[in-house]
């Protein structure tokens, strides 16, 4: 199974003090043989959220450094996948701004093969990290 990491779970994921570190660790643990991946979203969005944030002390460039290693990671081994949908194909279900991304990110990880597995509920299609 191949997985396209939401920005809340590769958070979650590279802060050992987030709230869902250990839920997303042990997730990912469990899924022996999977394909972790991410994208330009989902770095961007890493970075941005981990040196905006003053609790977590981060600057872009640690922040940067912290996802290339989680990277290089011999557990995880993320594969980058590369972008090539536009605006047109939003999914339909897609009616809110806040929706965007997320829309975005399903279609995504289905043209690939993959699935979107998130924190967040409500993703029409998404796997939600239990």
């Amino acid at each position: 199974m191949k997985y396209l990491l939401d920005v809340n779970a590769l958070v979650a994921l590279g802060i050992f003090h987030h709230g869902f570190h250990d839920r997303v660790n042990a997730w990912i643990t469990s899924q022996a043989g999977a394909q972790w991946l991410t994208c330009s979203i989902t770095e961007l969005g890493f970075v941005r959220v981990i040196a905006q944030r003053p609790d977590y002390g981060f600057t872009v460039q640690q922040a940067q450094t912290l996802l290339l290693g989680l990277k290089t990671n011999s557990k995880l081994q993320l594969a980058f996948l590369s972008d090539g949908n536009d605006i047109s194909h939003l999914p339909t279900w897609v009616k809110k701004p806040s929706q965007t991304t997320d829309g975005h990110l399903l279609r995504l990880a289905r043209v690939n093969g993959a699935v979107l597995a998130t924190l967040d509920e409500g993703i029409p299609g998404a796997f939600q990290i239990p």
